[in-house]
């Protein structure tokens, strides 16, 4: 087995690389290493998505648990940012969120979070994984007395809704707002956050099954949503993904409008009202090359990270900035959460609406977006370690472009997958350049 933690917890096929046994394992070792560090019994606090999966794997990482004497509170299917928030709020030591976001229903993941609310630290993963992995140790057993216990928290949900809620600036009566809600976990709260706030809601796709989450819908398939907003007249429309940490939008138009432009938005919203702290928006690689002109024309500086959240709260809190995100629409608003909140993202674009008193389809002009081509090749571990082989490749094709353009070649972090992006003023030569990269890539597949 090898390492198990990836730039977003652990991912697998549930019940083949993510089985039961393992998700044991990890609640062994993950209660050992807080109880450890804290000197005490912990209190764990679980959520779940709308995966078939993650009923199963959440009992089983509550057995695992209670059986090295740490107590659990269930809170049932809950977004991923919930869990960050109520983590802290409901005084618990850690907090354990079963998702795979993005990815289809057969997937699942495990992503555990300090009391602080934030992600664990590189350390006490390590921690986790030498018990598992190198059987350094095996996780004590706690004695029939000291054995945890599981309980329900019955209204969590709703202290995280009130906090979003709470959080909502201006008047949106009126608004006509559809939301897709990805058969995910933003179907139990989103409806209700932006009904309280006084919008129209069209509520699209929130009726889980427990295989349908991201199917045709949500933030990696936004076409549904494009089509329902022009169709019925809505203002605008949000798309989340299956575990609500992400956020697009649409405009009246039925134009998309990504996390690059969101936070183009929102930088300037904040620049204007003197709450842009340090001046900073801190973006990933793949952020377009039209945001970073935007922020030079702006003067807003950009600290540039790897891809992944992670990479981006760590830049945010070391620089004193307090917005961040990827184009993907994973959003961090640090002075309201620990996180990326698609909900929250949509609440303040709202604000943003309300203040400029201007329509999405004229605040997304803000920003000019060059055309990206994206590929994604399919890739095993060894393929990844070996793309240096290809630098001069890449260079080649980088070169062409000159300063209108660029390539950007990278594994993922979560995902079997090489990610190839080509960016640049000219579509067809992008699109030629990505594809001869991706096919020599795929020409090294042995």
């Amino acid at each position: 087995m090898g390492k198990l933690f990836g730039t977003d917890g652990i991912r697998g096929v549930a019940n083949k690389e993510l089985s039961v046994d393992l998700a044991m394992e990890v609640a062994q070792a993950a209660g050992t290493v807080i109880r450890e560090k804290i000197g005490r019994k912990p209190r764990f606090i679980i959520g779940r998505d709308t995966r078939l999966s993650s009923s199963m794997l959440e009992a089983a990482m509550a057995a695992g648990l209670c059986s090295v004497g740490c107590d659990v509170q269930l809170l049932g299917v809950v977004p991923t940012p919930a869990v960050a928030y109520l983590v802290r709020r409901m005084k618990a030591d850690a907090g354990i969120m079963l998702t795979a976001s993005h990815n289809p229903f057969m997937d699942n993941g495990i992503k555990i979070i300090s009391g602080t609310g934030f992600k664990l630290s590189d350390e006490e993963e390590e921690e986790i994984e030498a018990i598992i992995i190198d059987n350094e140790r095996v996780p004590p057993k706690a004695a029939p007395e000291q054995i945890g216990a599981v309980t329900l928290a019955m209204d969590a949900v709703n202290d995280y809704v009130d906090y979003l809620v709470s959080l909502g600036e201006g008047c949106f009566e009126g608004l006509n707002v559809a939301l897709d809600c990805a058969n995910g976990c933003a179907s139990v709260t989103a409806p209700e956050v932006f009904r309280r706030l006084g919008a129209k809601c069209h509520v699209l796709h929130a009726e889980p099954n427990g295989v349908n989450v991201n199917q045709d819908c949500g933030s990696t398939h936004i076409e549904g949503l494009q089509e329902y907003v022009k169709a019925h007249g809505c203002d605008l429309g949000f798309a989340f993904d299956g575990d609500a940490d992400r956020c697009l939008a649409v405009d009246q138009d039925g134009v998309l409008v990504d996390g690059d432009v969101l936070m183009a938005i929102f930088a300037m919203d904040f620049k204007k009202r003197g709450k842009l702290k340090n001046n900073g928006l801190v973006v990933t690689v793949m952020s377009n090359l039209g945001l970073f002109h935007f922020a030079k024309e702006h003067d807003i500086i950009t600290p540039t990270t790897k891809v992944g959240d992670r990479y981006v709260l760590e830049t945010i809190m070391q620089g004193g900035y307090c917005l961040g995100g990827e184009q993907s629409g994973h959003i961090i608003f640090f002075d309201d959460m620990t996180t990326g909140d698609g909900q929250l993202s949509a609440v303040h674009l709202l604000g943003v609406l309300a203040r400029e008193k201007r329509p999405l389809r004229e605040l997304r002009k803000l920003m000019t977006t060059y055309p990206q081509v994206l590929k994604n090749v399919r890739a095993d571990d060894e393929l990844k370690a070996s793309l240096w082989e290809l630098d001069d490749l890449f260079k080649e094709m980088d070169d062409q472009l000159g300063d209108q353009g660029r390539v950007l070649v990278r594994p993922s972090g979560t995902e079997p997958l090489v990610r190839v992006m080509v960016e640049g003023a000219d579509y067809d030569q992008i699109e030629r350049i990505a594809e001869t990269i991706a096919q020599a890539i795929e020409a090294r597949q042995k």
